[in-house]
């Protein structure tokens, strides 16, 4: 099963592509702001690099935080966005351990359908601007 990974919760991103729990691929990188226009490349960059396919995903992980709004809100959106239009399982984890268990929980036949975003503080609505 090829599974990718996704981590966004901080400036420095984390995309990974595996082959059961063997990895094929990992790349770390600051993204900061500009991870909107660099997260697709890097995950082609990860497919190039183990001669595999945007096609070959057949399970995601996301890592779903805490951490920053803007990033967790990309890498959930782009983790939700592959799923949905590969038909694949998407697993949303947590923890340093957020890989292997995402990895196990695919293997397992687990799909979160949609990948949740946990912030790790209450969401702070400012009053609107007139």
């Amino acid at each position: 099963m090829i599974i990718l990974s996704i981590r966004t919760d901080k400036p420095e991103a984390e995309i990974g592509l595996f082959d059961d729990h063997k990895k094929l691929a990992y790349h770390t990188w600051q993204a900061h702001r500009e991870l909107a226009e660099t997260l697709h490349i890097q995950i082609a960059k990860n497919l190039q690099s183990a001669s595999k396919d945007w096609a070959d995903i057949e399970g995601i992980i996301a890592y779903k935080g805490p951490g920053s709004f803007t990033g967790l809100r990309i890498g959930l959106s782009v983790a939700n966005a592959l799923a949905y239009s590969f038909d694949c399982p998407i697993v949303a984890t947590t923890g340093d351990e957020w890989i292997k268990q995402g990895i196990t929980a695919l293997k397992d036949g687990e799909s979160n359908q949609i990948a949740l975003p946990e912030y790790g503080s209450a969401v702070n609505i400012t009053k609107p601007k007139k």
